[in-house]
């Protein structure tokens, strides 16, 4: 049976962050009446997804994942376009591929990361093939790095997108399509009797860490981001560095700005970031490109990933007419679109054929299923 009926319903979505305001547009888009209620204001200054990287990067990230996730983001890379093409005015997307970086002492990290990925690529053999790379190779990818590092690995077709440029892109289409966004207005489930007279038919929960009411095994993943402006860099993809502590990535946006971060820190400290931590990402930034050396610091800034104790995002309907989406921990933007159709689906019909090719657990009331593994 759908959760939702054929004519429009009244739908309250708490949270707007990258989900919320994804599930806004859509519903809107199908005639469903949306209110979207937020703890902060437009610019989502209070949300994980505005202090990431927003890199799409499935084989990269299989180092610290799922294969269901690594297929959600192989979807994300064809659903992306679609969904952007959507919306009111532009916002960055690319697929140049992730180089991967090491030094000579990292060396022992990088052969155990290549072999992880490689492992990958036969759990989903329809990943494009990494390639491993001399120093002619990085040389021709990336001429900048050449002179520092020799070695490298290349994963093609991945990508990323700006994600301020998308979360204010989703905001102004919500606009556009007469959803109602009450900003400042921090809500949870227990304020509505949806079904009721004079109440939403339905509430989508998409809180994050705000959602530990309802989810207290959810916790959060510390990320601190660097962003620079360096006019004298010119890298055309993200570059991981291989790092003994964590992953550090440099993604490039437009006119030249930077975001260099690392986001496993099992923390739930929202306070500044260290000096140590600071100097590590602006030293791996050096190290790649000494250009990053006269770049401006455009903002220091942390956050925390909502996270589930797998891991691994979740969607779930607990109470009657609520449904609740959280855990998307660092894979934010590279699952975003593989759970929103779930969603959608779910709503529409009841049940997702989508969720076991991505192995992802639904549990619905009068329609529970677990996802197994794709073929």
């Amino acid at each position: 049976m759908p959760l939702l009926s054929s004519s429009p319903s009244s739908i309250a979505i708490l949270g707007a962050g990258l989900m919320g305001r994804l599930l806004a547009i859509e519903l809107a888009r199908a005639g469903h009446s949306v209110d979207v209620y937020e703890a902060g204001g437009p610019d989502a200054q209070g949300a994980a997804a505005r202090i990431a990287a927003a890199m799409l990067a499935p084989l990269a990230e299989s180092a610290v994942t799922e294969p269901g996730v690594v297929r959600m983001g192989q979807y994300a890379l064809n659903r992306w376009p679609q969904l952007l093409a959507q919306l009111v005015e532009p916002v960055y997307f690319q697929q140049n591929g992730t180089l991967i970086l090491w030094h000579r002492q990292d060396a022992g990290d990088a052969a155990r990361l290549r072999g992880t990925l490689e492992r990958t690529q036969t759990v989903v053999p329809d990943l494009p093939a990494l390639q491993v790379l001399d120093s002619d190779g990085v040389a021709t990818l990336e001429p900048t790095a050449a002179n520092r590092f020799h070695q490298g690995l290349y994963l093609p077709g991945e990508g990323q997108l700006d994600n301020r440029q998308l979360l204010t892109a989703l905001e102004r289409t919500m606009a556009q399509l007469k959803v109602r966004a009450h900003w400042h207005s921090a809500r949870s489930p227990e304020d509505f009797a949806p079904g009721t007279t004079g109440q939403p038919d339905w509430v989508i929960d998409c809180r994050g860490l705000g959602a530990r009411g309802q989810w207290p095994q959810l916790r959060g993943v510390r990320g601190e981001v660097v962003r620079l402006h360096a006019p004298e860099v010119t890298l055309q993809r993200p570059t991981r560095v291989v790092h003994p502590r964590y992953p550090i990535y440099i993604a490039p946006k437009q006119d030249h700005v930077f975001v260099i971060g690392a986001t496993e820190i099992e923390s739930d400290d929202l306070s500044p970031a260290s000096v140590r931590s600071t100097l590590e990402l602006l030293s791996a930034a050096y190290a790649v490109h000494t250009g990053f050396a006269e770049a401006r610091i455009l903002e220091i800034a942390t956050q925390c990933r909502p996270t589930l104790p797998d891991n691994l995002p979740a969607v779930r309907q607990v109470t009657d007419r609520v449904l609740e989406v959280n855990g998307l921990y660092r894979h934010g933007f590279m699952i975003a679109p593989a759970l929103l159709d779930v969603v959608m689906q779910c709503l529409n019909t009841g049940q997702s054929p989508l969720a076991p090719r991505f192995d992802l657990a639904l549990q619905l009331q009068g329609a529970a299923e677990a996802a197994t593994t794709s073929p």
